[in-house]
């Protein structure tokens, strides 16, 4: 995907609202997702995105087999190097017996369940691998029995897991999504998100969606959502300039049926999105994850989809209070006692320093408050490299406004 792709000038919109990119964080899982999705994998509305995975959930089945009782055919006449279509597994359980070709995904799965490398049992020859599935599956195997999830359509097997996988399907997902956003086309509020404009730094929230801009992914092993509530912002203060300070709600969820990722809701609140679809001044982060252990569906039913449906529903003034309250809680009446402040929360004095510098810099006033404070750990954050670190030091902006919400 290029930046290219999305003509600006061809958008009919309003001016839109300023963003001044200093304010809140970065997050950049969304933009993540947009550059690694082919076309095919790409939709306009969740009722299409809902169609595909359900249509490939509807033809698949979960067997429990033995693991000693799998067994693995290959062409008679097999290639010198191992090919995955040459090789058909046989499995019996639960008064099912199924024979199918493992995609990528499952084969990997299958090997690290028998205790063979994956990368290896791939440069085999066929009729070798076979043997060495089999052996490893009966005598060296890690579990004594696998849930294999099986296209019977297709004839293909798409996930091989422990007995205890508590499969969570995609297209469960997308119906607790689609009950509080509709089809996603902001009829109940919750759409894709517009692009911000470079040029004026100014966001667009009237912008169709299309390929080149959609956050609506789905592939044959996982589904991720992004949606916003752009049309409805929440005022919570002024720009350097006199303009609003605007925010408006967005959440992404993520999960996949075959074991590839956990399931997960991140909710927050941001001020713009751009071309590539990082997300800008983002604020009160939150996010849940669950694992798809035996409790997986119950836990995501009664925490997940609740909190989801929660946060949709929330009101703005908890938001525009919590700001409020931030801002209202001076921690310094001078530099130095900021600085004290800061080095109380674990930052070092350069780094305290910087935070201070970059809130006179960018903010016009010196740092006196929590929220002061919270902008410049967070514009700080930014010019930090290395992911992880970035992350902690974002996670002590979002702690310290905790403490005053």
């Amino acid at each position: 995907m290029s930046q290219q792709l999305v003509n600006i000038d061809s958008y009919e919109r309003p001016a839109g609202q300023l963003v001044d990119t200093s304010r809140g964080g970065m997050n950049t899982a969304v933009s993540n997702q947009w550059w690694n999705r082919s076309d095919d994998q790409r939709f306009l509305s969740l009722s299409a995105l809902r169609e595909s995975v359900w249509n490939r959930a509807r033809k698949s089945d979960s067997v429990v087999v033995k693991s000693s009782e799998f067994k693995f055919l290959f062409n008679e006449a097999p290639h010198e190097v191992a090919d995955l279509q040459d090789l058909r597994v046989v499995g019996e359980g639960e008064g099912h017996k199924f024979e199918a070709a493992p995609t990528h995904w499952a084969f990997g799965q299958m090997c690290q369940l028998a205790g063979v490398p994956a990368d290896f049992a791939r440069k085999l020859p066929a009729q070798i691998t076979s043997d060495v599935m089999e052996y490893s599956l009966k005598h060296i195997r890690r579990v004594d029995s696998v849930k294999a999830y099986v296209d019977l359509e297709r004839a293909e097997l798409r996930a091989t897991t422990g007995p205890e996988y508590g499969r969570i399907y995609d297209h469960e997902v997308v119906d607790a999504v689609m009950r509080l956003a509709g089809d996603g086309d902001g009829s109940m509020g919750w759409k894709v998100p517009g692009v911000m404009d470079w040029s004026d730094s100014r966001y667009n929230p009237h912008v169709r969606p299309s390929k080149e801009t959609t956050t609506l992914f789905a592939s044959d092993r996982d589904v991720f959502i992004f949606l916003v509530d752009d049309l409805n912002p929440i005022e919570v203060g002024t720009l350097a300039n006199g303009e609003p300070d605007l925010l408006f709600r967005g959440f992404y969820v993520w999960n996949s049926e075959v074991g590839s990722k956990s399931l997960g809701v991140a909710t927050m609140y941001l001020r713009g999105v751009c071309c590539n679809r990082i997300l800008w001044g983002v604020e009160d982060f939150s996010e849940i994850r669950i694992r798809h252990s035996k409790n997986a569906p119950d836990r995501f039913m009664f925490e997940a989809a609740p909190a989801l449906q929660s946060f949709a529903q929330s009101r703005t003034t908890q938001l525009i209070e919590g700001v409020q309250a931030a801002k209202a809680a001076k921690i310094a009446s001078d530099e130095d006692e900021a600085l004290s402040w800061l080095r109380g929360r674990g930052f070092s004095r350069a780094r305290s320093k910087a935070i201070y510098d970059v809130v006179e810099l960018e903010e016009g006033q010196p740092l006196r408050s929590v929220w002061d404070a919270a902008q410049g750990i967070t514009a700080v954050a930014r010019t930090i490299s290395h992911q992880d670190s970035r992350l902690q030091v974002e996670g002590e902006a979002k702690k310290i406004l905790d403490k005053v919400a």
